[in-house]
């Protein structure tokens, strides 16, 4: 780990985006005697995993170019339930016990191929008037979510064993696969939420060169 450097962090569920800045941000400033600067280029939501790029020292400033990469996930979507948050965090509502075909799922799906109009969820780390859109749907505000742009490049299944769907999926910075997992679930008429999330890879960086980090421990480690 060098002071001016870009790190690949295989993020665990469990912790947050800023948690996991924070422990590198430890361990660098205790490596170099001093206090580290470390940013991130792009959050996970607690429950995911995944590819994370970290930014230290002069690297800092081109933690924007980052963030506007394009990023591959895997997921998991559950159907015939909806969440508050769009994930398992949020209350769970039974919605339906419809068993939609293979058929019907790859017709639904390919209404989310190319350039989509997404409404990002309510419980994001959006900024709405300088406050962070999950601070204010914690307190019970009503947000309203400005409509986005996003393109989704490949949207493949992985597999489908009723009621979980996996997919792979390539996407333009700023998708939501959490919202995506929703409008399946809007289509299909049986509700549905990402149960499961994983970032595999950013543009050309790949989830197989990064350093792993153990949610309940500080230390960095390669991966094995």
């Amino acid at each position: 780990m060098k002071e001016d450097d870009v790190l690949l962090i295989d993020k665990p569920a469990g912790i947050t985006s800023f948690g996991v800045v924070a422990r590198v941000r430890r361990q660098l400033s205790h490596q170099l005697g001093k206090k580290a600067k470390v940013g991130h280029t792009g959050t996970l939501d607690p429950f995911a995993t995944g590819l994370m790029i970290i930014v230290t020292g002069k690297e800092c400033k081109n933690a924007g170019a980052y963030s506007k990469l394009d990023k591959v996930y895997e997921a998991t979507i559950r159907l015939g339930q909806t969440s508050t948050t769009g994930d398992p965090e949020g209350e769970l509502t039974d919605i339906s016990t419809l068993e939609p075909t293979l058929a019907e799922i790859q017709a639904a799906i390919e209404q989310f191929k190319g350039e989509i109009t997404q409404r990002p969820p309510m419980y994001s780390a959006i900024k709405i008037n300088g406050r962070r859109a999950y601070d204010l749907a914690r307190k019970g505000e009503v947000v309203e979510m400005p409509e986005r742009q996003v393109t989704v490049f490949n949207l493949d299944i992985i597999e489908y064993a009723y009621p979980e769907l996996k997919i792979r999926t390539h996407v333009s910075s700023g998708t939501y696969i959490r919202t995506i997992a929703e409008d399946i679930g809007k289509v299909l008429g049986t509700g549905a939420y990402c149960s499961q999330l994983r970032r595999t890879r950013i543009a050309e960086y790949d989830i197989a060169d990064a350093q792993t980090i153990e949610a309940d421990q500080g230390a960095l480690g390669p991966r094995q």
